[in-house]
């Protein structure tokens, strides 16, 4: 089969296609053939500094979408010929390939409303979002939510996704992106680069502050951000956990929240990977009825993957890029 690898940590462009053999299932897994996989920062970030006990070369590519083609031992919940999608895990070979395995656990079921291409948008950062917003923060109609980075892939689906509960929901974004971050939901969208974003808000909210914040910038970002919550708000972090001393005992209490989707593999915590199916179920349901946008940037070859893999290091891709198999 046809596989984009990486033989050792380094610059993005020492990936190299080449042939490898087709794996096989084992118990408990499925052969999926690929037919989109999503891209996502974790990708260039492995590429770059690699993981430890990663096994080389190695084939990258989380955000899986395709038709289950061989069924390992035991699996029951899905069938040879099923349209599935699901967030692999990163110590094993990725999606970046004609064919992959993944855990049947993970797998969700794509409507057929839905085309691969779309729910291989949706994993890593629609998931990530709604961890934050439903599984953490518990947001909910009426209460008012930042989100930090709103043109990103996390960012765009945490403002949709606030926006669906009925919630008041504002956003950071660069001038460029402010009426994109408008149209996914979001009541008022602040230019980071030219407003003062505390001083926005609590002219947004008349003083208060707001009940929760999803960041999904950095640590020195979501530090900023944690005075910027209500009396009980809460925070979940993204890209970055902040420095909770930075706000005084028994003043505002706020809940803080680490946001690591992968991490539901290395824990080895069977729940939070059945969890995974049912998050990105809801998620291809909403984006099948055209109730969530999956974002779709553009679409890449196998071979213009590295290149688009360093587009998204810059930082400055709106949505998500998607690789695709011809």
């Amino acid at each position: 089969m046809r596989a984009l690898v990486l033989d050792r940590p380094g610059p993005l462009d020492s990936l190299r296609s080449t042939e490898l053999p087709v794996p096989a299932p084992g118990p408990g897994q499925v052969r999926v053939k690929v037919e989109a996989c999503g891209l996502n920062p974790v990708d260039y970030q492995i590429a770059k500094n690699g993981v430890a006990g990663l096994a080389w070369p190695h084939v990258l590519g989380l955000d899986v979408a395709g038709t289950v083609d061989a069924l390992g031992e035991g699996v029951t919940r899905v069938g040879v010929g099923q349209r599935v999608a699901y967030h692999a895990d990163l110590r094993r070979p990725g999606g970046f390939a004609e064919y992959t395995v993944g855990d049947a656990e993970v797998l969700a079921q794509v409507p057929a409303a839905l085309d691969l291409v779309r729910a291989a948008a949706l994993p890593a950062a629609g998931m990530t979002a709604y961890q934050a917003l439903v599984r953490r923060l518990h947001v909910a109609e009426g209460q008012t939510v930042l989100v930090n980075g709103g043109a990103g892939g996390v960012g765009g689906f945490a403002v949709q996704l606030a926006a669906m509960t009925g919630a008041r929901v504002f956003a950071t974004a660069s001038a460029r992106n402010i009426d994109h971050v408008r149209k996914l939901g979001a009541q008022a969208v602040i230019d980071y680069r030219t407003e003062d974003v505390p001083a926005r808000v609590r002219e947004l909210t008349g003083g208060r502050g707001v009940d929760a914040v999803v960041d999904t910038v950095s640590t020195e970002s979501a530090t900023a951000s944690l005075r910027l919550l209500a009396y009980g708000g809460g925070l979940a972090a993204v890209a970055g956990r902040p420095d909770i001393t930075t706000v005084a005992p028994f003043t505002i209490a706020p809940s803080v929240h680490e946001i690591a989707l992968g991490a539901a593999y290395s824990s080895g915590d069977e729940q939070a990977r059945t969890d995974m199916a049912v998050m990105l179920t809801e998620l291809c349901a909403l984006a099948a009825d055209g109730r969530l946008d999956p974002l779709l940037a553009r679409t890449v070859p196998l071979d213009e993957v590295p290149a688009a893999l360093e587009e998204l290091a810059a930082r400055h891709v709106r949505g998500k890029l998607v690789m695709t198999l011809g």
